[in-house]
């Protein structure tokens, strides 16, 4: 079951019967190939389950004593399977969206559609099912993804898409999908409702401050016309762009601009003046939609054409409404309501009492229904976007780093936002004072991270799930206040206690394969699947399923059937695995060996582990990243603590007062200690310390005496406090090692061969850490005159566009001053810190992804040659989402990338980049430390600065103003 999503208004065979239903989507288990399909079941507390045998006595529909219900839609039925064979294909489970009136459904799939589809009266009834186009009106194009926002008006007429326009920029779309009552879905206009010169996202349908007045207003004219229509459509938007990093390029890492992530709440009125007061004359009274600014006092001749009216209708018997309709009321009601509605009463304004309104129509089973309010869209394939630029910011809530517009408030303007902070996502309520105030009170619910936000599909409830819970609040101005005043976050919690899932693992191991088989069918970035008969390849590998007896044995059938592809970016892993642990922590803990950050050797003639090797790393950092640098026996490390460090011959004879050769392996001594104080007993043959120093002066007033002094000196072991690293801080203390080693032997040679040169290993491509090293590594080597990018054994990532941007830059002008100049210090040249040598890129048979993507950007923008052997050979990108059922996934490579010069794959997919000069590193060379491939490196560039010498430029003279005459005359 991939979502449920609750059907608000009661089908009709469960009229008056307290049924609820809900929208299902799942994988159909009737499919051969675990299509998706779509469900209508029972939810109420009386219900039977639907995917069970006792669902034979409730569900008349059932699949023929399977005890399955059957979908209405997709699954084992014609509208199953692929899109290209006319079916569902597989729907992105987080945008399926049920509209507040309970008769249309929404969603978007792998191949880029967007799916509307009326939800039938019976759960196998007949639906109308469209696909919108794939653009709005003007041309804009309108592709579904995993990401688009699909939110239905209160009605269900209208439905606002927010999608990326061509330029990237999400925009926001309202689709006209024609009135419910009719049964069917008629697509009329698709208009873009904001620019593309911004992001503008999380469209809110609602209604501005002053229309609740106007509402309130309406009732009491005529209690029978009321509107619970959306006046207005609210928004996030970064339209405000604003510099929150340098603001110039000058500075010793080049700082670049950058722009805060502070959103803004914006308001579009969903009607043209003309049209609000065709639709509803009170519009005429009351304009400002938000009060403020001496909104009221404007508006003060309008309140009293409308006191002067309800005094009108108090002494009329009958007197027809403004508008000239036949409409009437009875002096009797008009009395009352003008006695609780004066509106020049300024006490009265602001605090009538807001009540929700329903502007409802009956259906023919007998519900009401809201109905739209009709949209003023304003010309066709308007490209001038008049309608959206009517839209409008509320300046009154401000700015902030907002991610979600939830809702508004049923029975006030108020609005709930939900803002990102350090420590979490915060649920933020915008309290709207009454009408004409433009006041805005900002109140959070702050101590606690908010894990999950969504209002049920009628909008009447706000579901938040929390530490403490999954907690429910009605979205009234007063189940508003209760949640906020909730402190402890621990009312109207959904009981969760007790429930549990029934797996059968067989089953859930052929579901998990027909899943992964039919996800990789529809995300992999070919239709065609390369070619190869997809559905032989099910066949093939299905049997297989039936005998795994545990995860693992399912992920290697796993990767035969996904391997058939032969791509690169196909990986098995993950789920659910039966490990030793049990995902304990204190088991964990227990079980992990802990490192001294050295190399040890067992020696029974020293009677303890000696000392053979302590990495040697960068001695200009301490932390990098929050990963130690310096091993736990470094004098760099224990120097802090006033303590000496330990060399190579050094013996460790003791952990914690327990001998090392009491144990077959010192490790079994330092499970569960890493990050923890540990006391070593050691004995220095190599090293020195303040002990041993101690015990030195000690053994000469001993021998001074005539005493034997020897074993004071060196046969006592002495104590050393040490704090031990964890695995991770192990692998990074030696693989740390190699850089700086690499780095180091890489400058030595380049001064034996004569010239400058500045070194950067990239371990991987994958955001901070990555481009933390980059930083490093560039800036302070960007002006000599050679430059060498390691990318071996790169895990790849996305910050290649990035990297290759910082090489391309090229200078231009040079900067000279009375007293500095481009060899002192001064300010360089322009583009500031653009290199200006040339640049070697190493590359191995373990460079990938990103890394490769990075080599070959290199060699086809003509900024390098590539050095090494050749990469890994993945080049289709990937977003690693179509995960299995237990969390596990075999990826789908989901991107292809090509250009003008080179097809699709950029001859790195099943290729990898092929180095200008190859060249592999002699196994046992490397071992002994030996780098050919960094020598071959040094050589390449040699020659190529001999053949191409990267040479300063010459100042040239200064201006000569002085007017210089001959001796016998006035000539020049």
């Amino acid at each position: 079951i991939l979502t449920a999503k609750h059907i608000p208004n009661p089908l009709k065979s469960s009229q008056d019967s307290g049924e609820r239903h809900a929208l299902v989507l799942a994988t159909d288990p009737l499919s051969p190939t675990a299509e998706h399909a779509f469900y209508i079941v029972r939810t109420d507390a009386m219900a039977s389950p639907a995917f069970g045998f006792a669902s034979l006595y409730d569900y008349g529909d059932s699949v023929a004593d399977t005890g399955l219900p059957a979908p209405f839609i997709g699954g084992h039925l014609e509208s199953g399977g692929s899109t290209k064979e006319g079916g569902l294909g597989s729907v992105y489970g987080s945008t399926v969206t049920v509209s507040p009136c309970g008769r249309r459904a929404v969603w978007t799939n792998t191949d880029g559609q967007i799916v509307t589809v009326t939800l039938p009266k019976d759960s196998v009834g007949e639906v109308s099912v469209v696909i919108l186009p794939q653009q709005n009106e003007i041309g804009q194009p309108m592709i579904g993804d995993s990401e688009t926002e699909l939110i239905f008006s209160p009605g269900g007429r209208y439905l606002a898409i927010t999608h990326p326009a061509r330029n990237q920029f999400k925009v926001i779309s309202i689709a006209d999908l024609g009135v419910p009552e009719d049964g069917v879905i008629s697509v009329g206009r698709i208009v873009q409702a904001t620019t593309d010169r911004f992001n503008s996202f999380s469209p809110v349908w609602g209604k501005q401050s002053k229309d609740f007045l106007v509402d309130k207003v309406t009732t009491t004219l005529d209690p029978s016309e009321s509107s619970a229509g959306a006046t207005a459509l609210f928004f996030l938007s970064d339209r405000d762009v604003v510099l929150s990093g340098a603001s110039s390029p000058w500075g010793t890492r080049a700082p670049s601009p950058s722009f805060s992530g502070e959103k803004y709440v914006y308001t579009l009125p969903l009607q043209s003046l003309k049209d609000s007061l065709s639709f509803n004359e009170v519009n005429a009274f009351i304009r400002a939609p938000y009060g403020g600014g001496g909104a009221m006092e404007v508006s003060m001749e309008g309140i009293k054409e409308l006191d002067l009216i309800l005094e009108l209708m108090a002494s009329s018997p009958a007197i027809g409404p403004i508008d000239g309709n036949q409409t009437v009321l009875n002096s009797a009601t008009s009395t009352a309501l003008l006695d609780q509605s004066n509106l020049s009463s300024e006490n009265d304004v602001e605090n009538f009492d807001n009540k929700p309104t329903n502007s409802t129509e009956a259906s023919d089973d007998g519900h009401q229904f809201i109905v739209d309010t009709p949209i003023s869209f304003g010309p066709e394939k308007d490209v001038g976007l008049s309608f959206a630029r009517t839209s409008f910011r509320i300046d009154s809530i401000p700015s902030g780093d907002y991610v979600l517009l939830v809702s508004q408030l049923l029975n006030d303007p108020s609005l709930v936002v939900v803002s990102s902070t350090p420590s979490g996502f915060v649920v933020n309520i915008f309290a709207t004072s009454d009408y004409p105030s433009d006041g805005i009170e900002s109140v959070s619910v702050e101590g606690a991270s908010l894990d999950f936000i969504e209002l049920s599909t009628d909008g009447h409830y706000l579901i938040t799930l929390f530490s403490t819970g999954l907690k429910v609040s009605s979205l009234t101005a007063d189940g508003i206040t209760a949640f906020m005043q909730d402190a402890s976050l621990d009312k109207n919690i959904a009981d969760a206690e007790g429930l549990h899932l029934s797996i059968w693992p067989a089953l859930e191991y052929e579901m998990m394969y027909k899943d992964a088989w039919r996800m990789l069918r529809d995300y992999f970035y070919d239709p065609s699947m390369a070619g190869l008969e997809w559905d032989r390849i099910f066949d093939r590998y299905l049997p297989l399923v039936e005998r795994c007896s545990k995860r693992e044995e399912l992920d290697d059938v796993l990767r035969q059937m996904a391997g058939e592809l032969s791509a690169l970016h196909v990986f098995v892993y993950g789920g659910e695995y039966n490990i030793p642990n049990h995902g304990d922590p204190m088991l964990e803990a227990i079980n992990e060996i802990a490192s001294l950050g050295a190399l040890l050797r067992r020696s029974t003639e020293k009677f303890g582990y000696e000392v053979i090797k302590i990495p040697e790393t960068d001695p200009d950092f301490h932390m990098v990243d929050g990963l130690p640098m310096y091993s736990p026996l470094s004098s760099r490390t224990l120097s802090m603590s006033g303590q000496d460090g330990l060399a190579p011959g050094d013996v460790i004879v003791g952990v914690n007062g327990e001998s090392v050769m009491s144990v077959p392996d010192i490790n079994m001594l330092l499970r569960n200690v890493a990050g923890e104080s540990v006391r070593l007993e050691v004995v220095r043959c190599n090293s020195t310390s303040k002990l041993q120093e101690a015990r030195k002066l000690k053994a000469r007033l001993l021998e001074s005496k005539g005493e034997d002094a020897t074993e004071s000196v060196f046969a006592l072991p002495e104590p050393l406090i040490v704090v031990p690293l964890d695995s991770e801080g192990n692998s990074n203390l030696w693989y740390t090692a190699w850089e700086w080693k690499t780095r180091e032997t890489a400058r030595h040679l380049a001064a034996d061969a004569g010239f400058t040169l500045g070194y950067i290993h990239l371990r991987d491509m994958a955001g901070a850490p990555a481009e933390d090293a980059f930083v490093r590594g560039f800036y302070p080597d960007y002006d000599k005159e050679a430059l060498i990018v390691d990318v071996r054994n790169n895990h790849g990532g996305n910050i290649d566009s990035w990297l290759l941007d910082v090489l391309q830059k090229r200078a231009w002008m040079y900067w000279e001053g009375r007293s500095t100049n481009i060899t002192n210090g001064g300010l360089g040249w322009d583009e500031q810190f653009a290199f200006r040598g040339h640049l070697v890129v190493l590359v191995n048979e373990h460079t990938s992804s990103d890394g490769e993507a990075f080599a070959r950007g290199v060699s086809e923008l003509g900024l390098g040659k590539i050095v090494g052997r050749r990469t890994w050979g993945g080049g289709i990108w990937l977003s690693s989402d179509n995960r299995l059922v237990d969390g596990g996934i075999a990826t789908a490579p989901e991107i292809g990338v090509y250009n003008e010069h080179i097809g699709l794959g950029l001859k790195i997919e099943n290729m990898g980049v092929v180095p200008d000069v190859e060249v592999d590193n002699n196994p046992r060379a490397a071992f002994d430390g030996v780098d050919m491939q960094l020598e071959r490196a040094i050589e390449v560039l040699k020659d190529w600065l001999e053949s191409e010498p990267i040479v300063l430029p010459e100042r040239g003279p200064y201006a000569d103003l002085s007017l210089r005459r001959g001796v016998d005359d006035c000539s020049l």
